[in-house]
Formats: C-alpha cells, structure tokens, sequence
C-alpha cells in the first residue's frame, strides 16, 4: 500500500449509541470516497448490517449501503494481520472495509450493555496498534459511553478506571502529556487545562504545564499541519491578562518567562493577551492557533463559530488522532436524527493532515 493511500480508520464505539448510524449516513451518501484513502471501520458485523436495516425503516436511508467485512479469526488485528487485509482485492462498490470486532452481548440502538464494553475498548486497542504501526494514516473517533466502560471494570493502561479516548490513547503511545484542540474553519484552539473546576486551574498553570503545551502544538503544528512557522497567540489566565500585576500575577511570573523562551528560539508566538480582544477577528485573522488556559476560556468562542463543523484533535500523540464533537445520542441510534456532519469533518481534517505530515 503506497503512503498517499494509507487508510483512515474510524471506530465506532458505543453500538448502542449512533457511531454506526453516522458512518453509514456517509456511506449512502457517497461522502467516504471524498477522501482518495480507503475508509477502515471497527464495529460488529452483524450488528452493523441490523442498524442498516433499522435505518432503511426508519425512512433515513433508501437501501442499505455495500462494504466489505473482513474478519480476522485471531481475533487481534497485528501487523501481519493488517498487511493482508491491505493486500486483499477490495470490491469497487463497496463504500468502507469492516473490520469485524463482534460484541459479546446483544445489541438495542439507546440501551446500553456493559456485556459490550470490552469490545469497544478492543476498538481502541485495534485503532492504536494499526496507527502506531503505520499500517493507517490516522485515527478518527466515534462516541463511546465513559459510564458503560467504568460500569463494566475497563481499566487504563496504568490501572485506573477508564476516563476517555485520549488518556487511553496517550498511555498507549507512551506519552507524558497531551494537548487537546478543538478546530473549525473558523480558528484552532489548543488548551493547557481542559476538565478542571474553576478554583483548581490556577494551581495547574506551572511554567511546566505551560512549556508542554507550547511545544507540543508547536511540534504538531509544523508536522501535522505542515507549518514550518505557525503563528501562535496565547491566552493570559486573567482578566486583561493581569492589567500588569493588578488582577492577577500569573502571567508576569509564570506564563510570559515561558513565552519569551519560544521567542527567543524563533518561534512566532505572542505573550499573554487578554482573551476578550485575542478572539477578535483582527488578530485571528494572522494566527493559525490559539492556546487557552482553560476550557471555557477558548471553547465557547470556538463553538459560536462553527458548532457544527467542529472536531476534537489530540497533540502530541505518535500519530494523527481526530474525533467527532458530539455524545451517542442514545435517542437517536437507530430512529434517524444523528447529524454526520462532525464525522465528516473530522475525516476531512485527518485526511488534510495526513497528505500534509507526507510532506515533513
């Protein structure tokens, strides 16, 4: 398999939930072939087909879309496993390569069963051996329910309870830090505090929290993006950012030393600005991303701008990881409603930046 025809793998998670339903939304509608990569899906075979035809009666599809399962009777997707699936001769009509992770229970669109759970983390486990390897181009996630995987006893890498997508894929890879950003056609924001209670952010911006951060969109931004020298303004943690000591000290004594530091190497980055002018479109308009201290700091501005389009990227990982921005919609999966459009972004954005890491 050449490199520019490298797959995108999306797992679909939760089989509960409507991860299934926007991936065959697509499929019908001839959208995975916008991307001149083979589009890979992990999902049980059989429940796959029952959703089509769920789907098909619920007056969302016209006639159940064509793939091609490929089962693998050891049960673990290796490399050599992998390599043959690559090798194997692909049905011009069919719109996706499944890749068959079957499910221990039964499956009912909006009722969760634990009995499950393991076969969506076996989804994961799948997605990062065939990424880390080089075997796919990058990985794009569908929803999972966290509660079903904690319910069901599924652990980290490190013995804690699952918490999500990204822990999961950063302990897997081997990584002491990541970096989540979200992005639309609008703007890029990348954060250096994401789930934290308000009270507790200041204590976890340290000039060490800050510096990682920095590099690692630094880093992603010229290799992942293509960027030799991306323009990057950051946040203050303050209202306008400190008034010079008068609201706050963070960004005199920890967050502009920082900056100087990738400054004074050559990076373009800005000091500490207040977020109430950085998200203006003047500024934006000479930035390819923004770093915020904390969550609803970057996110909210982000959103009004593009809800719809927007994706969740993980930095700092070996490979390129994208995500849909949206929940299992439990409600929804099997009735018709799910919107594809975030899946579709999500592909396109790990597709741009798979063509454009070939280039770096």
């Amino acid at each position: 398999m050449t490199e520019q025809k490298r797959p995108l793998l999306i797992t679909t998670g939760e089989p509960a939930g409507i991860g299934m339903d926007v991936v065959l939304n697509l499929a019908a509608e001839g959208k995975l072939q916008d991307f001149d990569r083979p589009i890979w899906v992990t999902a049980d075979a059989s429940t796959m087909q029952v959703r089509a035809e769920e789907l098909v009666s619920a007056g969302v599809l016209t006639e159940v879309p064509i793939w091609q399962t490929i089962d693998n009777e050891a049960g673990d997707f290796d490399m050599d496993a992998a390599e043959q699936i690559a090798q194997q001769d692909i049905d011009a009509d069919s719109a996706f390569i499944l890749l068959n992770v079957p499910c221990a229970g039964p499956v009912t669109g909006g009722q969760i069963n634990i009995a499950n759970s393991a076969m969506v983390a076996q989804q994961l486990d799948i997605a990062h051996q065939l990424a880390v390897n080089g075997t796919v181009a990058a990985i794009v996630t569908g929803p999972l329910q966290k509660s079903a995987l904690i319910d069901a006893g599924i652990k980290l890498l490190d013995g804690t309870m699952f918490s999500g997508h990204t822990e999961f894929f950063m302990q897997q890879s081997g990584c002491e830090k990541v970096v989540m950003m979200l992005a639309n056609q609008a703007m890029k924001v990348a954060l250096v505090t994401t789930h934290l209670p308000l009270k507790d952010i200041p204590a976890a911006i340290t000039a060490d929290n800050v510096r990682q951060t920095v590099q690692i969109v630094v880093n992603d931004m010229r290799e992942k993006f293509g960027l030799t020298q991306p323009r990057i303004l950051v946040c203050g943690l303050n209202p306008h950012a400190g008034e010079g000591g008068h609201l706050g000290m963070e960004e005199i004594e920890i967050i502009n030393p920082v900056l100087r530091e990738f400054t004074d190497a050559g990076v373009n980055i800005s000091e500490a600005m207040p977020a109430d002018t950085l998200f203006t479109p003047r500024h934006l308009a000479n930035c390819d991303a923004v770093i915020a201290m904390y969550h609803d700091q970057g996110l909210p501005v982000l959103k009004s701008h593009g809800f719809g389009d927007t994706v969740n990227l993980t930095l700092g990982l070996p490979y390129i990881r994208t995500s849909v921005d949206h929940g299992t919609a439990l409600d929804l999966a099997g009735r018709g409603g799910a919107s594809a459009t975030s899946l579709y972004q999500a592909l396109k954005m790990a597709n741009e930046m798979a063509d454009k890491s070939l280039t770096n």
